[in-house]
């Protein structure tokens, strides 16, 4: 098995980097600061497990390339649902779904109560921004960095070869 060059190497490191600290920054917003995903930010973080996944196995496996290419395709997957959920958010577009919850039952808890008590979490309003970009919008921008990055770095030409 040949060597992957270095391009084809660093671009693994960041289809797999690109996605964990997108997805850590999902968890601490959502467990640390109280900021419950609604139905269309778990939409972007599916992709970005995908992609953690892929770039993982592109370590082991010898296609290497092709599983750094579909991490890549992963992570854009994720920035064009971001995208969207942005434009929902920031009401330039109607969302195809209605909000979600997310309800958390105990054991020999009622299920109803925690249902009931469950905080609802809207698509279309936005429960934090930076420089006036929502957390959808900031991981369409990242992602689409990222994705564009990775495919930059797998279209390297390299004397080596790859």
């Amino acid at each position: 098995m040949a060597t992957p060059s270095l391009a084809v190497r660093l671009a693994g490191f960041v289809a797999l980097g690109v996605p964990l600290a997108l997805l850590a920054g999902a968890y601490v917003s959502q467990y640390v600061f109280g900021l419950y995903p609604c139905e269309m930010c778990w939409w972007q973080r599916y992709p970005h497990f995908i992609a953690v996944g892929l770039a993982a196995l592109s370590f082991v496996l010898p296609a290497r390339r092709l599983l750094v290419a579909l991490a890549a395709l992963a992570i854009a997957a994720s920035a064009a649902i971001g995208a969207f959920h942005a434009g929902v958010e920031y009401g330039w577009w109607q969302g195809l779904t209605a909000c979600s919850t997310t309800a958390s039952g105990e054991a020999g808890s009622d299920p109803l109560k925690a249902i009931l008590d469950a905080p609802l979490t809207r698509c279309d309003v936005a429960p934090w921004t930076l420089a006036g970009i929502s957390l959808a919008g900031w991981n369409f921008l990242f992602s689409l960095a990222g994705a564009f990055a990775v495919a930059l770095l797998l279209a390297r030409k390299e004397a080596e070869g790859s």
